[in-house]
């Protein structure tokens, strides 16, 4: 049977080299625990350890051979969408992970299948982006938040870019973020556990 996992996440591992360069505390840094982890940074705290599979593909592709896992769908990490951010800025880190997710398909493409994300709180830069995703860097889609700044999707604002979607033939996966309560659900992984099924 040929396995494909869906959902993944990956980041590249000189993420700072962007975000490093923005003055808004928010966006996300990587900072190197050891050789094999790291610890993600947001607003100066220690967001989430990740080991190296979250940005060494040779590593991640030793796991799938563990785990019998045949292909990837890589993505990128949701606290990365930034949606609060300033349209150019947003738009400028999108192209990066995007850049860094197609380099990978394009490095083995027998292993992993790429999904891009786009500025969403931009309609214009949102359907550029998504046609450059799928036009230029060959993905089959993106990957966008469940809601953007607190917005439902099902907002009037967002239907040319689901429209266009449907045009180009981009397929969306809609990943939970932002969940509501999440204020009240800090300890005991709670935010994941229920807030991300509730968002969904």
């Amino acid at each position: 049977m040929f396995k494909i996992d869906i959902h993944t996440h990956i980041l590249p591992e000189n993420l700072n080299d962007v975000t490093g360069k923005f003055t808004d505390s928010r966006f996300l840094k990587i900072d190197p625990v050891d050789d094999t982890s790291a610890m993600l940074k947001k607003d100066g705290k220690s967001f989430r350890k990740v080991d190296c599979n979250c940005w060494n593909h040779q590593a991640r592709i030793n796991d799938c051979d563990y785990t019998k896992v045949n292909m990837q769908v890589l993505s990128t990490l949701p606290v990365l969408f930034s949606y609060w951010a300033q349209d150019d800025e947003c738009l400028a880190l999108s192209q990066f992970l995007n850049n860094h997710i197609a380099h990978i398909c394009r490095q083995e493409p027998q292993r992993f299948i790429g999904l891009g994300t786009i500025p969403m709180q931009n309609t214009d830069m949102a359907i550029s982006e998504m046609e450059r995703c799928v036009n230029e860097l060959k993905f089959p889609g993106i990957e966008i938040g469940s809601n953007i700044n607190g917005e439902n999707l099902s907002s009037e604002k967002f239907q040319p870019i689901f429209e266009h979607a449907e045009k180009i033939g981009c397929s969306i996966f809609v990943h939970p973020w932002e969940m509501m309560g999440q204020e009240n659900m800090e300890k005991y992984w709670l935010p994941w556990l229920v807030g991300m099924p509730a968002e969904t």
